[in-house]
């Protein structure tokens, strides 16, 4: 078992170190990465430690180390944690949405977190601004970094959270019918 976890992390690693030794970070790599994320701390760390690095930092990879933090939150057992990791991940998507406002995937990033953010919580107050503007850019067709499997993911996760109005809806199921 240890020499399955060990080999994990070298095949980890060796996805970090390829994008992080590129000019320019691969988004695909960090995406899948950030699936493994939602489930282990060390990965979680290991990933926010790599993207920290990288110079300079785009909005979308700020956008990635928000969300990182909000990882950590989720997978911290400690309540003062947990709001310390989702203060820096607020703070940190204030940043990433000042450097590129118009990018869905970074909008989508955000979104995803206050949705899943508990209401009493205080941290959800983004979630119609940047619906709106994921609704705006995907209408305009303006997919930013988001390539089409994103953008298909992007319009499907706005529908299953039930945070959009009928008339949104059905623009989105236009859209995704285009993008099929």
């Amino acid at each position: 078992m240890k020499g399955r976890i060990r080999g994990f992390f070298v095949v980890l690693l060796l996805l970090v170190s390829q994008f992080v030794k590129a000019d320019e970070p691969n988004l695909r790599h960090i995406r899948s990465l950030l699936v493994v994320c939602m489930n282990s701390s060390k990965t979680t760390d290991s990933l926010y430690k790599s993207l920290s690095v990288v110079k300079p930092r785009t909005g979308v990879i700020t956008a990635y180390l928000g969300t990182l933090s909000a990882c950590k939150a989720k997978l911290s057992w400690n309540p003062y944690m947990k709001v310390k990791h989702l203060n820096n991940a607020e703070a940190t998507y204030k940043t990433a949405v000042a450097a590129d406002p118009h990018n869905i995937e970074i909008r989508f990033l955000r979104f995803s977190v206050e949705h899943n953010v508990p209401g009493f919580l205080g941290f959800n107050k983004d979630l119609i601004t940047d619906r709106d503007e994921i609704i705006t850019q995907l209408d305009k067709k303006n997919y930013g970094t988001a390539d089409k499997d994103l953008a298909v993911a992007i319009i499907k996760f706005l529908l299953q959270s039930k945070r959009c109005t009928a008339a949104q809806t059905e623009g989105l199921n236009k859209t995704l019918a285009e993008l099929k």
